[in-house]
């Protein structure tokens, strides 16, 4: 039974933004009194909070599958959807959020702090809200956007401020409970810890955790035993303790020997970057078990080696306590000074959806599909605004159409070599795909265009120019018109003069 999980893929949807409506009020004697569709709710949006109370990533592993809320659908007389209630996750401190390439999204590295890392979607606006003085009675609404969806990898980093290291059994489950409250697991045999203990620890007016983890052994930073599981935690710590079994009856293994391994192992884990290496950080040497006779000896024989190889040395014994209370005070001085040197460099608060000034931004790409040229349209306002669009009603189709050109879409579109009947593809992969016409002016235009197309009877539509010329001849047309019937007017009355 899994009673212990540091990593967990989670699997994220976050709320559908409820549609828009379209209704005409009416009342007695005001059967069309106007617009009165409303807008539809936002979806829910998915966020992780960093908290003391939650010691483990388990629940996310058996329900790795997360949703919030979708935001429900306008309705007429004004009434809007209900917003889509959010989804907190509370997560244990010191987990880091990755992506599923591997990269880091976040470090919830303190208590209270908040990760917002899926969006809910936009709820559609209704027909009251799409009304303007162009557009006295609109016969549409939006539809909503639908809420971020994806994975995350959470990882659980051990936080705690030492962190004792060595080969398995060397004695680190019964030193964490000699100098803390923890009770962890202990037996005579390797890897009895397979997760990491924590353990608080007073000195004088300091206090500071300690963390147990699983034993190490040769090729660890490789993988091996329990290899990558253990390093992971001890990333977080700032000093190191190493505790060296010098009562092992294992061949081939001393004191230093042991030391030296431990210290290859360090220095080939590669740590994330911006960390300060484990090899550089502050180490302290702890020689275990001098409650064994011939343990102490072998300890007092080799501390002086350790020494000169710059380590601080301390002979202890889990069992009698003996030594316990100098190695106590060291590692809280030795805490003191990496807490004093540290400076926070993150905020409380902080989110993985982009600002509104990046969501201006748009971005026409050529490509070739088919040996055919394609142009793609890139960008948080085109996707969202495609994504609103009821295509099966042509005054959605032309609003759309209207908010592309004012977001300047036309232009670069023509920058970029395209011409009338180009295929143009919005969003990435399949996305929304039409043949492009330049030079739409209107909205009404745009919904004539869909209303009757002129590809299919093969005529060609008229431009701007062309227009402007036919107005002309007509207005012309008209004037010579009134000038006729002037003249006739003017002969009739000079005939009745000469009559009389």
């Amino acid at each position: 039974m899994i009673t212990f999980v540091d990593q967990v893929t989670l699997h994220l949807r976050a709320g559908d933004g409820g549609d828009g409506c379209t209704s005409i009020k009416r009342e007695k004697f005001k059967p069309l009194a106007g617009p009165d569709g409303a807008d539809g709710g936002d979806g829910g949006s998915i966020t992780l909070v960093a908290d003391h109370n939650t010691t483990t990533l388990l629940d996310y592993h058996h329900r790795p599958h997360r949703q919030a809320d979708s935001g429900g659908p306008g309705a007429g007389d004004f009434r809007n959807g209900a917003r889509g209630e959010n989804l907190v996750l509370p997560v244990p401190v010191g987990t880091v959020v990755k992506d599923l390439k591997g990269n880091l999204l976040a470090d919830l590295s303190e208590a209270g702090m908040e990760l917002l890392v899926a969006q809910g979607g936009q709820g559609g606006l209704g027909n009251a809200a799409l009304a303007s003085r162009k557009r006295i009675a609109p016969a549409f609404h939006l539809l909503g956007v639908p809420g971020w969806q994806g994975d995350v990898v959470l990882e659980l980093k051990t936080v705690a401020d030492v962190a004792l290291v060595g080969f398995p059994s060397a004695g680190k489950s019964s030193l964490i409970a000699a100098m803390s409250s923890a009770r962890p697991k202990i037996a005579d045999y390797p890897f009895t810890t397979l997760h990491p203990n924590l353990g608080v620890v007073q000195a004088g007016e300091n206090r500071y955790t300690i963390a147990d983890v699983p034993g190490l052994i040769e090729g660890a930073s490789e993988g091996k035993g329990l290899g990558l599981e253990f390093l992971r935690h001890v990333e977080r710590c700032s000093a190191l303790l190493h505790v060296i079994d010098c009562a092992t009856l294992e061949p081939g293994r001393d004191p230093v020997s042991d030391l030296k391994v431990i210290l290859r192992e360090l220095e080939n884990y590669q740590v994330p970057k911006g960390q300060l290496p484990l090899i550089e950080r502050p180490q302290l040497v702890a020689l275990n078990k001098i409650d064994i006779p011939d343990a102490k000896e072998l300890a007092e024989f080799v501390a002086k080696e350790f020494e000169d190889m710059g380590y601080p040395v301390f002979l202890i014994s889990t069992a009698s306590r003996e030594g316990l209370k100098e190695l106590n005070f060291a590692l809280s001085e030795l805490v003191a000074s990496a807490r004093a040197a540290s400076i926070p460099t993150t905020s409380k608060r902080f989110s993985l959806i982009s600002t509104k000034k990046e969501e201006t931004s748009f971005l026409v790409r050529k490509e070739s599909i088919s040996a055919s040229d394609v142009y793609r349209i890139l960008g948080a306002k085109p996707e969202r605004w495609v994504a609103q669009t009821d295509f099966s009603n042509a005054d959605a189709v032309g609003y759309l159409g209207e908010r592309l050109q004012k977001l300047g879409v036309e232009d670069e579109l023509l920058k970029a070599g395209a011409i009338g009947g180009s295929t143009v593809i919005i969003g990435e992969g399949n996305g929304v795909v039409f043949d492009w016409e330049p030079l739409i002016d209107s909205v009404a235009e745009m919904v004539e265009e869909f209303r009757t197309d002129s590809k299919a009877d093969g005529t060609q539509r008229r431009t701007n120019p062309e227009r402007r010329e036919k107005y002309y001849e007509m207005m012309n047309e008209r004037a010579r018109g009134r000038a006729e019937r002037q003249a006739v007017r003017e002969a009739s009355v000079f005939l009745e003069e000469e009559d009389k």
